[in-house]
């Protein structure tokens, strides 16, 4: 065995590879063997560290050394300073952008050591091409320990008893969905992993399946055990090609060291798994329609019961979980269920993973303990809202979540408290939105989201949720009249009662969401013609601040339309009937003297 006075982490996540960590990692290997020292320093790949904003990332142990924003040209001078003298290159180290101040050490990073790492314990942390390394984690430990000392029944029992419960958007309770499935009677069941997340902003499960896809597997055959199946299929979609090809070869891994296959730890017990590529259907996110795909028809739901328990994958009882769920599974089977329901709430155990994104200094993943507050991870651990600006939201729950205003910010985040102001988990997608944000043109957004990927079966989401768009571009585009709030609540309603699946019903949430808690914008959108955030350009009207104004000219020579004129005391103006809001004056103005106004 080979020993090594020095360990480099490079991340290697899908961010990181689209930032040229690949290249940083060659020239590192060639810099090392230059100075003779790959036989000292093992350079490693990992799946994704977290800290997506600033990759490539590389850490250097055993100090923990931190370094973002690295380049192929930067290497040369860690190795001859920081490898070869000891001296950590400064410039390169993590600054806070709130405080400037530079961090040297990875667990002095407040986005980092703010985290509890349950599901994401191996991210950043294992190659995860390299099976050793998993194993070296107590890899695999968990799959022994149920083959050999427990009962499938026992299996069940501390899944129940740790509470934990689904995280792909619905929380049902993890335990009881296993038992169902066991107690369904059938000589062939199924195990699957639902690996498609397609809420906008959200790759926790992608990140997982790149950086510990071992785990995954050794769940899976858990919950094959369990419930008595002997065959799994993780179901991913296309647009993670680096997760499927990780996954892949985890699997082939597993297969050569006997972890699947037949007769496996010589318990007799056979399981074994295949990936299922989707092509990227947002409903292929529901567990019908997503085992539909599986067998080659198209992703629609159908409607429940029959669950997917009694009769899923070609009419066989099927256990169906997402990533995420299934990551924390090896853990609490090793460690207890008593050790998992120490984090969490009283109805919401253990931690949950956000991808955050949006209007926020540290984008990245975050995994943080139930019931952490939304201030805490907005605040404390992802560094607050950048240039000073202030909070206005944060849409937790992707397309079929809600919006949770600045008075929400201490809530509790848990399955319950999400739901009672009308937002809800989802699979962690969470998106910030400073006040520079229309909320009118937010829940637009995500309603073109739905209307786009609805797969058309049945006609409250088809037709329901197309006549809410075309009412919300009317707003925006300040065509809206009385009654049309009235009308959009009607909408809503009508579609959550009567759409066929989870998510026709829930797509009405983020306009509800909006109109609770910011039905003011809606009413200055539809009866004074005014965006206050300033973000509909039928809307939006340019102003140019007279005290600001130095009279030079630029604006009116650059304005497209000629509406900029000068005025008799030598400072220019903007005719709002000629203007088409482009915005250019504003851009060119050397003075910032104009801005937007209501």
């Amino acid at each position: 065995m080979e020993f090594y006075r020095a360990h480099i982490l490079i991340c290697a996540g899908a961010g990181c590879i689209s930032s040229n960590c690949l290249s940083v990692k060659s020239e590192l290997e060639k810099q090392l063997k230059d100075q003779g020292l790959d036989k000292e320093i093992m350079v490693v790949k990992t799946g994704c560290i977290g800290t997506c904003d600033i990759g490539p990332v590389m850490i250097v142990y055993p100090e923990g050394v931190f370094y973002c924003n690295v380049q192929p040209e930067d290497v040369k001078e860690i190795v001859e300073e920081h490898i070869l003298k000891g001296r950590p290159v400064k410039r390169l180290m993590y600054t806070v952008p709130t405080t400037k101040k530079v961090v040297e050490k990875v667990d002095e990073i407040d986005f980092l050591k703010g985290q509890t790492r349950i599901a994401l314990r191996n991210c950043g942390v294992i190659n995860p091409d390299r099976i050793e390394e998993y194993i070296a984690r107590n890899g695999y430990a968990a799959l022994g320990k149920v083959l050999t000392q427990m009962k499938p029944k026992e299996v069940i029992e501390e899944i129940k008893k740790s509470g934990l419960r689904g995280r792909g958007g619905g929380g049902f309770p993890t335990g009881l969905k296993w038992e169902f499935a066991a107690k369904s009677q059938s000589p062939q069941k199924y195990v699957v992993c639902n690996a498609d997340e397609g809420d906008p902003g959200a790759f926790m499960d992608r990140s997982i399946l790149e950086g510990d896809p071992h785990s995954i597997i050794e769940a899976m055959a858990i919950a094959g055990y369990a419930i008595g199946a002997s065959q799994g299929y993780v179901y991913v979609r296309a647009e993670y090609p680096l997760a499927v090809e990780r996954l892949g070869n985890a699997i082939e891994k597993a297969r050569e060291f006997g972890f699947l296959g037949k007769n496996i730890f010589g318990s007799g017990f056979d399981f074994d798994l295949e990936i299922r590529v989707g092509a990227g259907a947002f409903v292929c996110g529901e567990e019908t329609a997503l085992m539909h795909s599986i067998e080659g028809r198209r992703g629609e739901p159908r409607p429940r019961p029959p669950f997917p328990a009694q009769k899923g994958l070609w009419g066989k009882p099927t256990l169906l979980n997402n990533v995420e769920t299934y990551a924390n599974i090896p853990p609490i089977i090793l460690n207890g269920a008593d050790w998992f329901t120490q984090y969490g709430t009283e109805n919401s155990k253990g931690t949950k993973v956000f991808a955050v994104a949006g209007d926020i200094n540290n984008t990245g993943l975050v995994e943080v303990p139930m019931g952490t507050t939304l201030r805490e991870i907005i605040y404390d651990i992802c560094g607050g809202i950048p240039e000073g600006k202030k909070f206005k939201a944060a849409q937790t729950g992707g397309p079929s979540g809600g919006c949770i205003p600045e008075e929400h910010l201490d809530i509790p985040i848990d399955y319950d408290s999400l739901k009672e102001i009308g937002s809800m988990m989802g699979s962690g997608g969470l998106i910030v939105m400073n006040e520079d944000n229309c909320m009118v043109d937010v829940a637009r957004f995500f309603l073109e989201f739905t209307v786009d990927e609805s797969c058309g079966k049945c006609t409250p989401c088809r037709v329901g949720t197309r006549r809410m768009l075309e009412i919300l571009e009317r707003i925006t585009k300040g065509e809206g009249k009385e009654g049309d709030i009235e009308l959009l609540e009607r909408l809503a309603k009508n579609i959550k009662a009567t759409a066929l699946c989870g998510l026709g019903q829930t797509a009405p949430n983020p306009v509800l969401s909006t109109l609770r808690f910011f039905r003011d914008e809606y009413e200055a959108h539809i009866k004074d013609k005014i965006c206050p955030a300033g973000i509909c350009k039928n809307l939006l009207k340019f102003k140019i601040n007279a005290e600001k104004c130095k009279g030079c000219g630029i604006c009116a020579k650059i304005c497209p339309v000629n509406a900029i004129s000068k005025g008799e005391d030598g400072k220019y103006i903007i005719d709002n009937e000629k203007c088409i809001a482009c915005g250019a004056c504003a851009k060119k103005c050397p003075f910032d003297a104009i801005g937007k106004g209501a």
